[in-house]
């Protein structure tokens, strides 16, 4: 196969995307931290309206990048900013379900393991492991940043699923895990985006916050989830700065 010469789901210049990248799922959470976090952003890329922007957050250059729902998208962005934006470091932000009754709606989690059974690690490389881990740089400056913010935030297995959790029977998947991986929450992009990463030897990382629990009633709305990752951003922002 000829090698890719040319981005394809992203369009704009190489010095448009800063090495740092904040990356929620959805576009339009990318344009509201851009619009509420960054100083000067504009945006630089829009193609399939995945929105993507630039700006400075205490001075330093920084990009929000949606990355859409789901492994085969976010391994998209994630590739194409690696290899032709020079992106060293992406920290993944989103939302989950919580599996663990130690999580409350809405806690934080940090994955310092992410388990999936998902072939699509194999599929991209050959890789046959079910577990990927984040860069322990970032994780190390995220807990450091949460502590002098005196922030409340769980490090744990994040499981990544195929399937939107709620729409599925959620505890048999939970049932299939092998014994000693104990996962905290359950999303769907981490284990792409970090698989992706450590193949080309750069650094990523997920924070989600807690929106749902099978072991609670409390769900947060559209709303509120919005508003909600607030504390997230801002700390994931924190570490990304030098």
């Amino acid at each position: 196969m000829k090698p890719q010469e040319k981005p394809i789901h992203i369009e704009c210049e190489k010095e448009d995307i800063a090495p740092v990248v904040i990356m929620p799922g959805d576009p339009l959470r990318a344009k509201y931290i851009a619009e509420n976090f960054l100083d000067n952003a504009r945006l630089v890329t829009s193609v399939r309206n995945m929105l993507g922007f630039t700006g400075t957050y205490k001075g330093q250059k920084l990009t929000i990048m949606g990355s859409g729902m789901g492994m085969p998208s976010v391994s998209i962005y994630a590739w194409e900013l690696f290899h032709f934006y020079n992106v060293e470091k992406i920290i993944r932000i989103g939302t989950a379900g919580v599996v663990s009754p130690n999580v409350l709606v809405p806690e934080v989690v940090l994955a310092d393991n992410i388990y999936s059974e998902s072939n699509f690690a194999f599929q991209y490389n050959g890789y046959g492991g079910n577990t990927v881990k984040p860069s322990e740089n970032l994780n190390k400056k995220i807990l450091e940043v949460a502590k002098n913010k005196n922030m409340k935030i769980h490090v744990g297995t994040i499981m990544t699923c195929d399937v939107f959790g709620p729409y599925i029977n959620i505890n048999a998947v939970l049932g299939r895990i092998p014994n000693g991986i104990e996962p905290l929450a359950e999303e769907m992009e981490a284990f792409g985006l970090v698989h992706v990463a450590n193949s080309f030897h750069k650094e990523a990382t997920c924070m989600v916050t807690a929106v749902d629990s099978k072991f609670s009633e409390v769900v947060l709305s559209i709303e509120q989830r919005q508003t909600a990752l607030n504390d997230m951003i801002t700390l994931a922002l924190d570490s990304l700065i030098v």
